[in-house]
């Protein structure tokens, strides 16, 4: 019997992010195309690494996922264009980018999934075609 289910931790690498990997046979590594973001990853791919060979030894990573992307900055496309030509060969990418929108925001406020909240938003729509993206690749 297989069981499929998310774990969604706070973006940091604290022990509830710890022990979420440990329990977990894939990462999806959710990025912001900022800097300190950027860097950041790093960090996380060498804590996957870390944990796999000492825990988990099952944890792959499923790919990067760019979000609260701002598409018209030159900053979000030039650091988007370098994640994907620096992890091309060995992670995948995924061709959906969830845009930034307050209506995320709002929907957190109201505790509701943002797809609820405000269905025609268009992070919801972009995590709807995420969540086919990831079902095609899957497969």
């Amino acid at each position: 019997m297989i069981f499929n289910s998310a774990l969604d931790t706070c973006p940091s690498l604290g022990t509830l992010t710890i022990n979420a990997l440990a329990a977990s046979d894939e990462v999806i590594i959710t990025v912001n195309p900022q800097l300190l973001a950027m860097m950041g990853m790093q960090d996380f791919l060498r804590t996957v690494v870390r944990i796999r060979k000492r825990i988990n030894p099952k944890l792959g990573i499923a790919g990067i996922l760019m979000t609260m992307c701002e598409s018209r900055t030159k900053l979000c496309r030039v650091l988007t264009e370098e994640v994907t030509e620096s992890f091309q060969e060995q992670i995948r990418v995924f061709e959906t980018r969830i845009p930034s929108t307050v209506k995320v925001g709002e929907s957190i406020y109201y505790s509701l999934p943002v797809a609820e909240y405000s269905p025609k938003a268009s992070a919801g729509m972009a995590y709807k075609k995420f969540a086919k993206e990831l079902v095609s690749y899957e497969g």
